[in-house]
């Protein structure tokens, strides 16, 4: 069976259990706002574990002889994370959507660019690729969601998402957050489609960073990486709702 297959199977089954929908949704969103937030974060350098993560947003604790920028962080992505559910009534992505999630993720840590795509030319360390020029950015952002309004159907939903991430992040339109919004939109476009969410831990980041820079020629292997996140997911969901399997 293929991955794509095999993520659908799954997916089958966990529908057919409890419906993605109402208490599941609800449970679901709860259960993965630490991991998706500490995960994330992590990623990007933040040194919050995840146990400081969750008594952060859960009992409003912050860690001594950590930075405040990411306590911040957590904070912010936390609160982008509550928008990305907000946005599950429709199967439609936006670029207002995307500056909402960015503004909640930036705000405590720089509110100038909060919101905002940036003026400042940069480069991604590690990366022969350049990302888009300041004065491209609105039109790159305005095609790419374009792209998202006609063409969503033309793709399972998974790669949907894994494109849709990749696309996202090659623009590079923030000055600070590109990865951590392009990971909200990407899950965003999952659970809108009624899949679970792509997490990705700390300890693949080599792995996940070497096919992001291979998929500016070859997008097979980043897509797959997605989807044994998402398969991943589905695994996890299939044993805590104690689904049997065939």
């Amino acid at each position: 069976m293929k991955l794509l297959e095999k993520i659908d199977y799954n997916k089958r089954a966990i529908d057919k259990t409890s419906p993605f929908e109402g208490h599941l949704l609800h449970e679901l969103k709860s259960y993965y706002r630490i991991g998706l937030t500490w995960s994330s974060n992590a990623l990007e350098g933040n040194t919050l574990t995840e146990s400081e993560t969750k008594v952060l947003l859960e009992d409003g604790l912050t860690v001594g002889g950590k930075p405040l920028s990411d306590t911040f962080e957590a904070i912010g992505h936390a609160q982008a994370y509550d928008f990305m559910f907000t946005l599950l009534s429709d199967r439609q992505i936006t670029e207002r959507d995307a500056l909402t999630m960015h503004r909640l993720f930036l705000k405590d840590n720089n509110l100038t660019f909060a919101g905002k795509y940036r003026n400042d030319p940069v480069l991604i360390t590690g990366s022969k690729y350049a990302v888009c020029k300041v004065e491209n950015i609105e039109t790159e952002i305005k095609a790419l969601f374009q792209w998202v309004a006609s063409d969503r159907t033309s793709y399972h939903p998974v790669e949907f998402a894994a494109q849709l991430h990749k696309r996202f992040v090659f623009i590079h339109p923030f000055i600070d957050g590109n990865g951590r919004i392009s990971r909200l939109l990407m899950n965003t476009a999952l659970l809108q489609d009624g899949y679970m969410l792509a997490i990705i831990p700390p300890i693949l980041r080599q792995e996940y960073i070497r096919v992001l820079e291979l998929s500016h020629t070859d997008d097979r292997p980043f897509i797959d990486f997605i989807a044994e996140r998402v398969l991943e997911s589905e695994k996890e969901m299939i044993r805590l709702l104690h689904i049997p399997m065939p």
